[in-house]
C-alpha cells in the first residue's frame, strides 16, 4: 500500500464513528492470521477486539476459509424471492437445532441491525394481525441494538452515539437499567422499575427487547440471570412477546452457547449476528416461534414484508455451516473457561489502580472501567506501538478476543492494558 493510498483513505474514505474533517488515524493491516493482524510496516498486532466480537476462531481458519472456497466454485450469490439453496436449508436447520425448540423458524438478513429491525417489524405485523395497533416497546437503559433508525429507537436515547438523533426517532418506554451483578447478590427492587412500567402500559406494549446478561456498548454490564427470569415471567404475564438481542454475546462468547442460557430463559425472537460466520463476511438471522410466523402470515396482508436483497447469500450461508461446525466440536467450551480464569487472574487485580473504578469478567469478555475519561488517539496508538489491537470508548477498555488465544498471547493483551493505566498522558 502506497503512501498515496493512506493520503486518499484519510481524504475521502469514512470510518465508523469518525469525522471527515479530522478524522481519528487509521492503521493499515494487509493480512491476518490467528490472533495476529500483520501491518504494511510488517508488524504484527495482536487482535483483542476479535474484529468486533466476530472473529471468534481467528482470521485465516483453514475450516472455514476452505467452505468459502468450495462454495464459491458452484455460486457466490442468487437471489432468495422464490429461490432456496442448500446452505440456507444446512444452515437454518442448524440455527434451528443448536437453539431452544421453540425457535423454530429463520428470516435471514445481512447485519445485525437489520436483525433487529425484523425482529421489531415481526412483532408490529404480529399484533396487526391480531387486531391490534401496537407499535410501543419496552426496553432498559444503557441499552445498544445498531445503528439503523428502529434499533436506535430502542437503544438507550441517552446514548452518545445517537443522541442527535433523539427528535427524530419513535420514542418508546425505558425502564432503569438493573443494578444487581452478574456475580452479586441479587437485589429485588432491580425489576420494580420495569414492572412498573410493563403493568401501567401493558395493553399498548407490542414487545419488549434487550441484551440478555451483558449490555454492550451501552457500558459493557453484566447484570444478574435473575433480572431476566423476572423480566420473562411479567411478559408472559402480560402475552408480551420478548425479543433477545444475542448479536455480540450468542456463539459462546459468554460461557454459554447464548447468554440467556445464564438465567434458563427462552426468548419469542432472537437476534444472531456477528461471529455466526466466524468473522468472515456479514451475515444475520432472527429466529422466532411457529405461533408468531404463522399469526403473521394469517394475518390481512398474509406475508412478512421484508426482504434483503443479500438475504440468505449462499457464501454466508456456507461459512456459517462451517462455522457452526466448529463450534459443535465444543473446544470453545474450554477454551472461553480458560481465557475467562486468565482475565480473573490478571485483570482483577487492576481494580486498586488509581484510575481504575471497576473490573468485569465474563467468559471472554474482559472490561477495565477507568475512572477518567480515555484519549483515544494517544491510548489507540500506545496500544498499536505495544503490539495489540484494543479499541477502548468512553472510559471502558475492554477486550473480546479469538477463543483461540494462546494464555502467552493473551497475557500480552492484559499486561499492555495494565501498562496503559500508568501513563497519565493517556487519559483527559
Amino acid at each position: 500500500m502506497s503512501q498515496s493510498d493512506t493520503i486518499f483513505d484519510y481524504k475521502h474514505i469514512w470510518h465508523p464513528y469518525s469525522s471527515m474533517n479530522n478524522p481519528h488515524p487509521c492503521y493499515t493491516v494487509i493480512s491476518a492470521k490467528g490472533v495476529y493482524l500483520k501491518l504494511k510496516n510488517r508488524k504484527y498486532m495482536i487482535d483483542g477486539m476479535s474484529s468486533w466480537w466476530a472473529a471468534i476462531h481467528g482470521y485465516n481458519h483453514p475450516v472455514l476459509n476452505k467452505a468459502l472456497k468450495k462454495q464459491i466454485r458452484k455460486m457466490s450469490h442468487v437471489m432468495f424471492g422464490g429461490i432456496t439453496h442448500p446452505p440456507a436449508i444446512s444452515l437454518c436447520r442448524k440455527l434451528i437445532s443448536l437453539t431452544p425448540e421453540k425457535l423454530d423458524c429463520v428470516f435471514l438478513s445481512d447485519s445485525g441491525s437489520v436483525a433487529i429491525e425484523v425482529a421489531i417489524k415481526m412483532l408490529i405485523q404480529y399484533w396487526q394481525a391480531l387486531g391490534q395497533k401496537r407499535k410501543l416497546f419496552l426496553t432498559i437503559r444503557n441499552g445498544y441494538h445498531g445503528d439503523t433508525f428502529s434499533a436506535m429507537s430502542v437503544s438507550d436515547p441517552k446514548n452518545s452515539f445517537h443522541q442527535i438523533y433523539h427528535n427524530l426517532l419513535p420514542k418508546h418506554l425505558f425502564a432503569d437499567a438493573p443494578v444487581s451483578s452478574f456475580y452479586k447478590n441479587w437485589d429485588n427492587e432491580d425489576i420494580l422499575s420495569f414492572k412498573k412500567i410493563i403493568e401501567k402500559n401493558s395493553f399498548k406494549i407490542a414487545g419488549v427487547i434487550l441484551e440478555p446478561i451483558v449490555q454492550g456498548v451501552g457500558g459493557m454490564n453484566f447484570y444478574h440471570p435473575m433480572y431476566l427470569k423476572q423480566i420473562k415471567i411479567l411478559c408472559n404475564h402480560y402475552s408480551i412477546p420478548v425479543i433477545f438481542d444475542e448479536i455480540a454475546t450468542g456463539f459462546g462468547r459468554t460461557g454459554k452457547m447464548f447468554a440467556f442460557e445464564h438465567a434458563n430463559v427462552v426468548p419469542d425472537i432472537l437476534c444472531l449476528g456477528k461471529s455466526i460466520t466466524g468473522g468472515t463476511i456479514t451475515l444475520a438471522a432472527t429466529l422466532t416461534s411457529r405461533h408468531i410466523a404463522d399469526t403473521i402470515s394469517k394475518g390481512k396482508v398474509g406475508c412478512f414484508m421484508h426482504g434483503p436483497t443479500y438475504m440468505g447469500n449462499p457464501l454466508a450461508c456456507a461459512v456459517a455451516n462451517a462455522n457452526i461446525k466448529i463450534l459443535k466440536t465444543n473446544q470453545w467450551k474450554i477454551q472461553v473457561l480458560n481465557i475467562e480464569k486468565q482475565l480473573f487472574k490478571s485483570l482483577m487485580p487492576l481494580i486498586n489502580h488509581p484510575y481504575v473504578a471497576d473490573v468485569r469478567v465474563l467468559g471472554a469478555i474482559g472490561v477495565v472501567e477507568c475512572s477518567r475519561s480515555i484519549n483515544m488517539i494517544s491510548i489507540q496508538k500506545f496500544f498499536v506501538e505495544n503490539g495489540v489491537w484494543i479499541r477502548p470508548f468512553k472510559k471502558l477498555i475492554y477486550i473480546v478476543p479469538p477463543y483461540i488465544i494462546s494464555p502467552h498471547t493473551l497475557k500480552k493483551l492484559t499486561n499492555v492494558i495494565s501498562n496503559a493505566l500508568n501513563k497519565t498522558e493517556l487519559f483527559i
